[in-house]
């Protein structure tokens, strides 16, 4: 089973996630989701994996979730993971998949208890 690292080479914590795991010997699959968005049922597996609500992986600070109004407590669950999908800017980073276990890297030594 491969490691996926959905990743932002931008953000400090994202890469010294890959850091963590390359220092280790773990070479993950690694995606780069603003080019290549999870689609919504991989997001719906990482939020079920973390035991979170969508809302919980959210960037709540981006302007986007302002502008599209995502704090409206009427949106559905699928609503809130597609929109994760068509903006991924909003999906909190980064996040290692092992299989069935996921953690979001803040900070970056969570990752190591699904290792």
């Amino acid at each position: 089973m491969s490691i996926i690292i959905y990743h932002n080479p931008r953000c400090s914590k994202s890469r010294q996630t890959l850091q963590l795991l390359t220092e280790r010997g773990i070479e993950p699959q690694v995606v780069d989701y603003l080019k290549t968005p999870p689609t919504v049922a991989e997001l719906s597996k990482i939020v079920d994996a973390l035991g979170v609500e969508p809302r919980e992986v959210m960037r709540h600070k981006e302007a986007e979730y302002k502008e599209q109004a995502l704090d409206n407590p009427e949106l559905s669950r699928e609503a809130l993971l597609e929109a994760i999908n068509r903006t991924p800017r909003l999906l909190e980073r980064p996040i290692v998949v092992n299989g069935e276990r996921v953690a979001i890297g803040r900070p970056p030594e969570n990752v190591l208890d699904i290792l």
